[in-house]
């Protein structure tokens, strides 16, 4: 069979951004080649982001009471939306937040009759993506997402200069025996970092696929006004420990002359490049009229990594010490969803990874399975609590 690769979608997306609103229907057919599927989707549902970073502690954003550095976009968001003061991805180390996220269940990993969140709502007539981390058994298109970019397992996200990542684009390769598009699956190389070369950071490159996959996925009467649900899954913001050299940071601007230890102003500056990515996808959401049909969920995988240094320690987690129960399990999570969610709110109510996936399905209207161990916390987001709630427990 002869085959075509028409193009590297991933590595166009620099300068697929560039692009005026115009050239948007261009962008379409460069980045998938082909418009989507058509399904049957209801406008009023909403889109739905998640962006995930790795190790990320409730003490790291300025929001949440960090005061060494600032975190402007994610403030921004909180102050449109609710932020959550007791939010924690499990009761223990035990499980998998990824698998929990998408599950509904506290999970160490995906069983083979395991059925996610994103296979639920791809039914139910929403386009899916991930760019990111998998870090799960199979592999993220035979789970639900149609198109994904990252790595499948920890071991290749600790590389933020790899050379490649993985890819499955739908619609990209022309095969010239039936003349037909067929689904592109394997690995891109990301040119600027061959040879050892430090030239893309790919946590920047998943938040450019990210803004390039809202603009290209806009629900619009050209997809009957299809819905998406995308998570972005970072491997941010670690940094590399003692003995090792993985996790290479770009730079630590705009830390560099500040009298801290080298690995807070390493982590210091991640964090704020997380925080310019998230500004970016707002700036796409606004600039696309996206700001009130979309719930934007942001949260991390679990609390900062562990230091020896007490006074590094200090700055990076100021609200307690990265190796207690509560700093490992408690996280960031902001919730914006406007015209839903009320801004500047500040909500006490504890809930974990497991309510997400029910949460999700409540949003985008998805009937629910019975064997959830979470349960929805829409009522939460929306003011309208119910005191009936059944939920997972609390440790």
């Amino acid at each position: 069979m002869k085959t075509f690769r028409l193009f590297r979608p991933l590595l166009a997306l620099a300068t697929l951004l560039s692009c005026g609103a115009g050239a948007r229907a261009d962008l379409a057919a460069i980045f998938t080649n082909a418009a989507p599927p058509v399904r049957r989707a209801m406008p009023v549902r909403p889109s739905i982001i998640f962006i995930q970073c790795h190790d990320l502690g409730y003490g790291d954003l300025s929001c949440y009471g960090q005061t060494n550095y600032q975190t402007p976009n994610l403030d921004w968001l909180a102050a449109q939306g609710m932020r959550f003061t007791d939010y924690r991805v499990g009761p223990d180390g035990q499980f998998s937040v990824n698998a929990t996220l998408l599950t509904g269940k506290q999970s160490a990993g995906l069983a083979a009759d395991e059925t996610t969140v994103a296979q639920r709502l791809l039914l139910a007539g929403y386009h899916t993506g991930l760019f990111g981390e998998w870090s799960l058994a199979g592999k993220p298109w035979e789970e639900g997402f149609e198109e994904f970019g990252g790595f499948l397992d920890d071991g290749e996200g600790r590389n933020y200069f790899s050379d490649y990542i993985w890819r499955h684009a739908p619609q990209t390769v022309w095969n010239t025996n039936n003349n037909t598009m067929e689904t592109y699956i394997g690995k891109e190389s990301i040119y600027d970092n061959l040879g050892g070369q430090h030239g893309k950071y790919l946590p920047d490159l998943m938040f450019m696929a990210a803004a390039n996959y809202i603009q290209i996925h806009k629900p619009s009467r050209f997809n009957q006004f299809q819905p998406f649900f995308l998570l972005l899954n970072l491997s941010a913001p670690r940094t590399a420990t003692v003995g090792r050299d993985d996790f290479p940071v770009p730079t630590d601007a705009p830390f560099t002359s500040e009298p801290w230890p080298q690995a807070a102003k390493d982590r210091a500056a991640l964090i704020t490049r997380i925080d310019s990515g998230v500004g970016r996808v707002l700036e796409k959401l606004d600039k696309l009229g996206m700001t009130n049909n979309v719930a934007i969920f942001f949260s991390s995988t679990g609390g900062p990594e562990s230091f020896a240094n007490t006074n590094l320690m200090r700055l990076i987690q100021p609200n307690g010490d990265r190796n207690t129960p509560e700093a490992r399990l408690r996280v960031p999570m902001i919730v914006c969803w406007p015209g839903v969610v009320a801004e500047k709110r500040t909500n006490h109510f504890a809930w974990q990874a497991v309510d997400f996936a029910p949460t999700v399905l409540e949003i985008g209207r998805v009937k629910m399975p019975g064997n959830f161990e979470g349960a929805s916390i829409l009522s939460q987001l929306t003011g309208q609590s119910r005191t009936n709630r059944v939920k997972a427990a609390t440790p």
